[in-house]
């Protein structure tokens, strides 16, 4: 007769580890799987978020006649400030909150509002269409429309700033004399000049103008052919050379988009280099000056219509470096996202298409249009002529008869 066996059975302390091991091998294996396929998600989402822009903005064409003005609003009245109006530099994308089913946010935008941020009562109301785009008080500017927010972006606004944005109109592959484009504050054109209204209007080669309309018509080019939109990382104030702008004095910043690559980090050239140096521009020596007040950076003002809020260029490409002369002046302002490898942009057609960073952009050595490139063509040498910029900077003219033989939907 067989003694019978009543030890106990298991698993040896070998074979345990090695089930852990194994574990946590598939746990490493899956997980980055599953990174991707959330940011496939947040990506489609964005994309959405862009297609229902793209729509808004041709039921705004619809209505009007027109597209929305990169800035407009209400002029400003000689001698009152900011106190009656928004001073003409209001965001195209307030306008656009009724066709984006943000009927609320504006009525309160459209109509006089009694009431501060804080629910304390304000005599004088704020007016119609709002104060300056700036003002903290008003509750509107700080009430974030999800449309105009991209989820793979985290950064968020704290205290009582005004709510961000990471979608901007396309400004062309110009930028001089764009800021106000020949139009004051209170409405009045400039006559003369370089800076004078009619003789600006030849630099203003994108879909969308400061202080202007366009209307579907004077984009010759083609919809389908012509850039509408672009996204915008927010800047969080990191140095991220695609977030943040690089400021130089009036004699240095007009130069061509490739002689600013000398001023990132050669680390990291997704970022500026600010170590101290010698030499170099004026007034910050080996080192760019770059914008550091958290209100004056890409992406933080969606109810501000000027350029370094509200536009991009097609003249560096996506997710490269911004050049601004200062704050609420001219500059190159680059399309940029946290999507690997591109940003997605929006067509004339609303088609939304993801762009990659390696997009061919032509000539970066030439000086953006209004200045002499010493081709004997002189300052004025660009007017009328394809974007230097290659196929990038001719997907954001609207008239300048140029050919894309590209597929880029595909």
């Amino acid at each position: 007769m067989k003694k019978r066996h009543t030890g106990r059975t298991g698993f040896t302390l070998v074979e345990l580890l090695v089930v852990i091991a194994i574990i946590g091998v598939l746990v490493g294996l899956l997980l980055p799987a599953v990174q991707a396929a959330r940011e496939a998600a947040r990506r489609m989402s964005c994309s959405n978020n862009f297609k229902q822009i793209g729509l808004g903005l041709h039921n705004y064409h619809a209505a009007y006649k027109n597209l929305p003005m990169l800035a407009g609003g209400t002029h400003e009245t000689a001698g009152m400030g900011a106190a009656n109006s928004n001073i003409f530099w209001l965001s195209w994308l307030v306008p656009l909150t009724p066709f984006i089913e943000q009927q609320a946010l504006w009525e309160q935008v459209s109509n006089p509002l009694a009431v501060n941020r804080t629910g304390s009562t304000r005599n004088p109301p704020y007016p119609a269409m709002g104060p300056n785009p700036w003002d903290e008080n008003y509750q509107p500017w700080l009430t974030q429309v999800p449309t105009y927010r991209c989820p793979s972006d985290p950064t968020q606004p704290v205290g009582s700033r005004v709510a961000f944005n990471n979608y901007t109109a396309c400004a062309g592959d110009s930028f001089f004399e764009q800021s106000e484009s020949g139009v004051t504050n209170q409405g009045q054109a400039h006559s003369g000049g370089v800076w004078g209204e009619e003789d600006s209007e030849r630099w203003a080669r994108g879909v969308f103008r400061t202080r202007h309309f366009t209307k579907f018509r004077d984009i010759t080019d083609g919809l389908s052919n012509t850039i509408m939109g672009g996204e915008c990382v927010v800047s969080a104030r990191d140095l991220l050379a695609s977030a943040t702008q690089m400021e130089f004095d009036n004699t240095s910043w007009d130069r061509a988009p490739a002689y600013f690559k000398q001023y990132l980090d050669p680390e990291r050239p997704a970022y500026l280099n600010t170590n101290p140096a010698t030499g170099g521009l004026s007034p910050c020596g080996g080192k760019p000056c770059y914008e550091s007040n958290p209100n004056h950076q890409r992406g933080r003002r969606w109810s501000d219509g000027r350029l370094e809020y509200s536009s991009f260029h097609t003249i560096t490409p996506p997710n490269s470096y911004n050049v601004q002369r200062w704050h609420g002046q001219a500059g190159s302002f680059c399309a940029s996202s946290y999507h690997q490898g591109g940003a997605h942009i929006l067509m004339g057609d609303g088609a939304v298409i993801f762009i990659t960073d390696s997009i061919e952009s032509g000539d970066q050595n030439h000086v953006v249009y209004g200045r002499d490139n010493g081709d004997g063509r002189g300052p004025d040498g660009g007017v009328g002529r394809e974007s230097p910029y290659g196929l990038w900077g001719a997907l954001g003219t609207k008239a300048s008869n140029e050919i894309v033989e590209e597929q880029l939907n595909q």
